[in-house]
């Protein structure tokens, strides 16, 4: 019979711990790997707010060929008889060559929208992106008056019937157009207890909206920095 010691072999202890450590490794590895391909919801990213939320330039310039010149530069954008418009694009186009009328009017018409939309909610983080500090300011503090009397409201555009360009200028450091909506809204304004204070009804309303933009700025997004309606 062999002696004891002969069915002890020192070199199985080596490979048995070699394997448990290649097997830990492996778990800590495939481990790491799942939590990097799974992140836990609430660490998911915001999704960006899309640019054309804003009135936006084109993403791309438009190539000087595929322009359209002179009297039909503008059309569809500004009306014929408003000169001032017109040439006040001319000078914002000379100023920025990326600008497109027709884009800057589809992306007005959608900030229009939101904004409306925004301000009735109180949305005031929808807001901030889109106005000037002193528009803000001024919607900021109307949302806070209907909060402190415990209002709320709720606007739907129904439809905008047109939108076109009635002011536009070029100015140091600053261009500004000026656009005429004609849209139908409907409103309506509840008190603390749900109870209707008015509203209810679509109304026609004509709102002229000005935005502007620093033309060398790197963020294309224009903002509202004043409002009138129209009588």
């Amino acid at each position: 019979m062999p002696a004891t010691g002969d069915l002890f072999d020192p070199t199985l202890i080596v490979f048995a711990a070699l394997a448990v450590f290649v097997i830990w490794k492996l778990r800590s590895v495939l481990g790491m790997r799942v939590d990097r391909d799974t992140p836990p919801a609430r660490f998911a990213p915001r999704p960006a707010a899309p640019a054309a939320v804003a009135p936006v330039q084109s993403a791309a310039p438009v190539a000087a060929a595929a322009r359209p010149s002179g009297a039909e530069r503008w059309e569809g954008v500004a009306e014929k008889g408003v000169a001032s418009a017109w040439s006040g694009l001319d000078a914002i186009a000379a100023s920025d060559p990326s600008f497109d009328g027709k884009a800057f009017l589809s992306g007005a018409r959608r900030a229009y929208e939101l904004i409306v939309t925004a301000f009735a909610k109180g949305d005031r983080e929808t807001l901030k992106p889109l106005l000037s500090q002193d528009v803000f300011d001024g919607f900021s503090a109307e949302i806070a008056r209907r909060e402190q009397q415990g209002e709320t409201m709720e606007t739907a555009v129904v439809a905008i019937d047109s939108s076109t360009v009635d002011a536009a200028r070029a100015i140091a450091g600053r261009n500004e157009v000026t656009v005429r909506f004609v849209a139908r809204l409907m409103s309506e304004r509840r008190d603390r207890a749900g109870e209707t204070i008015d509203g209810g009804q679509t109304r026609r309303v004509i709102e002229r909206w000005t935005f502007a933009r620093d033309p060398k700025a790197g963020d294309p997004n224009w903002k509202l920095v004043a409002t009138q309606a129209e009588d």
